[in-house]
């Protein structure tokens, strides 16, 4: 048994196989999951009140060689501040995703691998905007919270009732802003551009590594540049790197190859600087490290790189403009983390790619 502790696996505990097969029955009957079935994926929910809270755990199983493998994901709303102020943007980042989400209408896409905190971005942002006069539907897979006054939709592909699906029927339900759990194929990705032309804000997510290459992502969706051009208002990539355990934190320094590989251009800037990183404690169960800040990574769609987009420019031109324009990369944001004592250079360096 191993436990996803920021974002890194720790194992925490072994038992006989003899016992697997009983705890993975007790856990597929509280998920209401089919016991007998065992050679098919399956998906269910189990709802746990411990004290005054309430806490939904995911649980997905799988067939393997040895039986069934069981993922468990813990959804507490009461941990995690929906707060575009406390993701860890740096400034100049925000403000420029701010002015975005304040747009009438448009596309904003949050990108990054799985896990890497897009959905609380989104739900952030939806959290922001969310008033009185303001008409917000989400169509999601799965619907991770539930966020008062926001109509909320859970995608069920059984029955039909797809991203695409729920866009379409979006569009009749008189909605000021939409929020697409992700964009991952040509048809909902032509429905979300029609959206925004027709007067809807459109917020969602995409899975590619960085801002830039979205771009390139869409175009090899098969949708015309000039709609894309026309639509996107923002791009924001991010990731999470794990915060120095505050208990635990002490001065240390790295090695000189660690600091050349952080920013190979211009290695100098570390001169003088304190490093920190923790030593390991209980309270951070021996890891040096507790709790998560994001990265950020935003690409405002400039007149520059609309330019750029419909020339089907390659993603290392519409980057290099973007950062011409002020745009801070997931490594810059990583490397003021460190510069901060937020972070360790390892941290960072293990989230994000050479320039």
């Amino acid at each position: 048994m191993r436990y996803r502790i920021d974002g890194v696996l720790q194992e925490v505990l072994k038992r006989d196989v003899k016992l697997i097969r009983p705890i993975v029955a007790r856990i597929k009957a509280m998920a209401k999951m089919k016991l007998e079935e065992k050679r098919r994926p399956q998906d269910g929910r189990i709802r746990l009140k411990m004290g005054e809270k309430r806490i939904d755990v995911r649980v997905a199983t799988i067939p393997t060689v040895y039986g069934e493998k069981v993922a468990m994901r813990i959804l507490d709303r009461s941990a995690i501040e929906l707060k575009l102020d406390t993701l860890g943007f740096e400034e100049e980042s925000l403000e420029a995703f701010r002015r975005a989400i304040r747009n009438p209408n448009g596309i904003i896409l949050v990108t990054g691998p799985t896990g890497s905190g897009k959905t609380t971005t989104l739900y952030s942002a939806l959290q922001e905007l969310n008033s009185i006069e303001v008409n917000i539907s989400t169509v999601e897979d799965p619907v991770e919270f539930t966020l008062h006054g926001i109509n909320q939709v859970q995608v069920k592909e059984d029955v039909g009732m797809t991203f695409a699906a729920g866009l379409k029927a979006f569009l009749r339900q008189d909605p000021d802003i939409i929020m697409v759990g992700e964009i991952r194929d040509l048809e909902t990705a032509e429905i979300a551009i029609r959206a925004s032309l027709t007067g809807h804000l459109v917020l969602s997510t995409v899975h590619t590594n960085t801002a830039a290459s979205t771009v390139t992502r869409l175009i090899n969706m098969d949708i015309e540049p000039f709609l894309i051009a026309s639509t996107l208002l923002v791009v924001a990539s991010q990731r999470l790197v794990r915060k120095i355990c505050e208990n635990c934190k002490t001065e240390y320094e790295p090695d000189k190859s660690v600091l050349m590989d952080l920013d190979p251009e211009n290695p100098d800037r570390f001169e003088g600087v304190k490093f920190y990183i923790g030593k390991g404690c209980e309270k951070c169960f021996g890891t040096g490290y507790k709790g998560r800040a994001g990265l950020f990574e935003v690409m405002p769609i400039t007149k520059r790189i609309r330019e750029l987009i419909l020339k089907k420019a390659p993603t290392f031109e519409i980057e290099q403009a973007a950062i011409e324009e002020g745009m801070i990369t997931l490594r810059e944001a990583g490397i003021r983390k460190i510069l901060r004592g937020i972070t360790t250079p390892d941290e960072v360096l293990r989230e994000t790619k050479m320039e």
